[in-house]
């Protein structure tokens, strides 16, 4: 049995709640204080997994993108937001004033409608990817592709599927292509998308259902998501040369040398990154929290929940049975006094 299809039973109900925006909550009926938040779709099935197995609070998370959870988080509906695309520290230090720290690790895939042809099987380059969404190569038998495919029969019109929502995915995988192809035209969690055959979905699972229903078609999703709807994705060519396919041991090369520091918001930049392992597309996902709480309990119960996700050997399993990378101990610490400092009700840390 493959790896994918033995942890289905695990994922099945949370992929089915991402499927449509997603709400997940702890399991415990006896949890007392209630942290909502919203935001990205990328870390849905481990911020659900972790909503599941945490006791101590009720954990709802909204997968509505990650333009809309920094919306929610700077208008005050929601307890926390989430994002791929990391916020500067000047947009940090705007009214209302936020926290922002990275909560783990993971890779995105292309992933494609062939037939016969299965996970892994499909070898691309990050020059040849960023040509394909740029509607330069419109065909699966161009020979750029062909090429790098021998054995391979590969045929028919090549569509091309995107987020056409405030996407942080979108973000990442966009970097990508503008580090391997200087006239690929934007990198941001939405912009133009060149090519004939371009057609923007709303949401993740809006990009994979129509990839599977599409013969021909190529999208990008989350790796963990990928393996959970059974959605063949393609090996790619990394910038040592390496054939490379994904998992959470090449996420982890990408980010080997990420600095996690507080001077410039906990960001890293870990696309296409050098090393014989690397995965190209992977990138950390962010948390952002208001500075000033309402509540000390609130607050200090959400930054518990998330002590517990990045600390506990629990949380610490949950990521690595999805193909997430933990955060290592030493972000975790600077994490955790950046808590202290900044994290208040009145003058009272939250931490």
């Amino acid at each position: 049995m493959s790896k994918a299809a033995r942890r289905w039973p695990v994922r099945a109900g949370v992929v089915a709640a991402v499927a449509v925006g997603m709400l997940v909550a702890a399991s415990s009926a006896f949890a007392t204080t209630t942290i909502n938040g919203a935001g990205a779709t990328f870390p849905a099935l481990l911020y659900g997994r972790w909503a599941h197995d945490y006791s101590a609070a009720r954990i709802n998370y909204n997968a509505v993108g990650s333009g809309t959870g920094i919306t929610q988080i700077t208008n005050g509906t929601v307890n926390f937001g989430a994002s791929d695309k990391p916020l500067t520290r000047a947009a940090l230090n705007a009214s209302p004033g936020l926290v922002q720290f990275p909560s783990c690790i993971g890779g995105i895939v292309p992933i494609v409608h062939l037939g016969g042809v299965g996970a892994g099987r499909l070898r691309l380059s990050g020059p040849v990817l960023a040509q394909i969404y740029e509607g330069k190569i419109t065909k699966w038998n161009d020979s750029r592709i062909t090429s790098l495919n021998p054995g391979l029969k590969l045929s028919g019109a090549i569509h091309t599927v995107h987020r056409s929502d405030s996407s942080g995915t979108t973000w990442i995988y966009t970097h990508y292509l503008q580090s391997v192809d200087h006239s690929w035209p934007f990198a941001d969690m939405s912009g133009r998308w060149p090519g004939s055959n371009a057609i923007g979905m709303k949401g993740s699972a809006s990009v994979a259902a129509e990839v599977q229903n599409l013969s021909g078609a190529i999208g990008y999703v989350e790796y963990s998501y990928a393996l959970t709807a059974h959605i063949p994705y393609a090996q790619m060519k990394n910038r040592s040369g390496k054939w490379v396919l994904p998992s959470a041991s090449k996420f982890a090369a990408a980010a080997a040398h990420a600095k996690w520091t507080w001077s410039d918001g906990f960001t890293a930049s870990l696309v296409n990154q050098t090393g014989a392992a690397s995965w190209p597309i992977t990138g950390p996902t962010y948390i952002l929290v208001r500075r000033s709480q309402n509540s000390y309990a609130v607050g200090n119960s959400m930054l518990k929940f998330f002590n517990w996700a990045f600390t506990s050997s629990q949380g610490i399993r949950d990521a690595q049975g999805l193909d997430f990378v933990p955060l290592p101990a030493a972000a975790v610490k600077a994490i955790k006094t950046v808590w202290h400092a900044n994290v208040k009700n009145g003058s009272k840390p939250c931490w």
